[in-house]
């Protein structure tokens, strides 16, 4: 079961995250809030029955969400994916969480944009994992530094189960501070990385990358090209080891997300 809206991913140079600060729930913010539990408990309230995966960030969300898709596909899971760069309605998602109970699934990952977030879209929502891709503004409609970090804050206040943070972003000082109630994961480039990223190469019609975690270590390819996938392929294969999924069988899942159009 799979809802496509895939964008370019772009990136450039980010700045400092602002320090969060707190404020009162507007009326608009109230009744927002409403709405997503009268919408749940009309659909049933299903994800009581599944584990609800989201994947934020400015870029990468919808890449990232297929692959944990995949990947979780190839370890025989049923899934179920919302994955779009746009934001989420409240009612697409209630409706959606509603069709992936039905199919019988028992994972269910969403890619959640800062508006959906600021919005309350995901509000009263169980989050078995939270994973937080970058921080990278890439035009005049992306959020500011502060506003991201407040609606970024709004999921990751939210209990999760897990938390994965990208250790090679710019404000990873910040969002360090997120962590999850039974484990918290990291990846990227540095030494300190939970899951680290040892080496990466760029083909034409593809991309490779090597990771390690502790003592193991191996490979993931993908059909998609530029060097942003290496990172976007480290994330999912982290959430996937916080799932307890094995590495061949991330690596099988990767390999197996082949966008339309891509040969």
């Amino acid at each position: 079961m799979c809802y496509n809206d895939l964008m370019m991913d772009n990136s450039t140079q980010s700045p400092q995250l602002k320090t969060e600060t707190k404020k009162k729930p507007s009326v608009k913010s109230k009744i927002q809030r409403i709405r997503a539990k009268a919408l749940s408990s009309y659909y049933g309230n299903p994800i009581r029955d599944m584990k609800l995966i989201c994947v934020t960030g400015t870029s990468g969300k919808a890449t990232v969400a297929h692959f944990v898709h995949e990947i979780l596909r190839a370890a025989g899971q049923h899934v179920a994916v919302l994955a779009s760069d746009n934001p989420i309605r409240t009612s697409t998602l209630h409706k959606f969480l509603s069709e992936a109970w039905k199919a019988g699934s028992s994972y269910v990952v969403v890619t959640a944009p800062a508006e959906s977030l600021e919005n309350n879209v995901f509000y009263g929502l169980p989050v078995h994992t939270a994973v937080l891709t970058n921080y990278m503004p890439a035009s005049l409609s992306t959020p500011s530094a502060e506003d991201f970090a407040a609606s970024e804050s709004t999921l990751f206040k939210m209990n999760p189960e897990v938390v994965v943070l990208n250790e090679d972003d710019a404000n990873f000082g910040f969002f360090s501070k997120f962590t999850g109630r039974t484990d918290t994961l990291t990846y990227g480039t540095t030494r300190s990385s939970t899951l680290r990223i040892d080496g990466a190469k760029l083909y034409k019609k593809g991309t490779e990358a090597n990771l390690s975690l502790g003592s193991s270590r191996f490979s993931v390819a993908s059909f998609l090209i530029g060097e942003p996938i290496v990172s976007y392929m480290a994330c999912a294969a982290a959430v996937a080891t916080a799932l307890h999924v094995a590495n061949d069988v991330i690596a099988e899942g990767i390999a197996n997300y082949n966008p339309e159009g891509v040969e």
